[in-house]
């Protein structure tokens, strides 16, 4: 009876499209609501720090006198906790996810000067 079974189950998978993908020819599509990185449109940061008070994690660090936003990829935990608490919307959680690492890094933003009277709007 076993027998059947399994040579229908054979039978049956060479006329079924495969299950898995040819990696590095066909790529799978990120699933809905995935969390992969955060992203920061500098034109719009006003350097405020409230996103590094409300990381849970510590992984944001903000330079109000160098005018700089760094994150730390391996400690931040995708919880968008920053996404979240940013007054300008300029954080936002990008679907991809990061790259295989070999080494530690931090990802170092430097935030143009912002013009007089742009930071009211």
């Amino acid at each position: 009876m076993g027998s059947f079974r399994l040579g229908g189950m054979t039978l049956g998978s060479l006329f079924k499209r495969p299950e898995t993908l040819r990696y590095p020819f066909e790529v799978k599509e990120p699933p809905q609501g995935l969390k992969g990185h955060i992203v920061n449109d500098v034109s719009r940061c006003i350097v405020c720090g409230i996103c590094a008070r409300v990381c849970p994690a510590g992984a944001l660090a903000v330079d109000k006198k160098a005018r700089t936003w760094a994150i730390d990829p391996f400690r931040c935990v995708q919880c968008a906790s920053c996404v979240a608490a940013c007054p300008k919307g300029c954080l936002t959680m990008a679907p991809e996810a990061t790259g295989v690492a070999a080494e530690r890094y931090d990802v170092v933003l430097e935030v143009p000067e912002q013009p007089k009277g742009a930071e009211a709007a």
